[in-house]
């Protein structure tokens, strides 16, 4: 195909593809902005949801990654931050339900070497 002389390029494909990008990034954007980790719970017929006081976080995602508030750590710097967290502190347990059960446990022990008693297990209701 040749172009005469005086004949343009038609980019309105063009700027419909780039607008069609552009929402794709946006949306991916702001997606990552939130921060949520995907947590698939365990379901059960007995949840309570916590009261709203003061609470830590701790989550393990399907490949065993321990996260702090939704922020990834180690779980020696996890038993730092329990050591330096009042028992009076909520924590609330999210472990995904296709992550390893000696996670699980490890988070357990973690919290009653330091006599921290008071956390919840967060479970999905039926």
């Amino acid at each position: 195909m040749k172009i005469k002389r005086g004949e343009g390029l038609n980019i309105v494909p063009f700027i419909d593809i780039m607008l069609v990008l552009l929402a794709i990034v946006l949306s991916i954007s702001t997606f990552i902005a939130q921060g949520h980790i995907p947590i698939q719970v365990p379901s059960s017929s007995h949840t309570q949801t916590p009261k709203d006081q003061k609470k830590l976080t701790i989550s393990v995602d399907h490949a065993n990654q321990l996260y702090l508030d939704n922020l990834p750590i180690t779980l020696s710097n996890l038993k730092a931050s329990i050591e330096q967290t009042s028992p009076q502190t909520l924590i609330e347990l999210k472990s995904d339900k296709e992550s390893k059960f000696e996670t699980f446990v490890q988070i357990l022990n973690l919290l009653k070497e330091k006599n921290h008693e008071n956390f919840v297990i967060t479970a999905q209701k039926n």
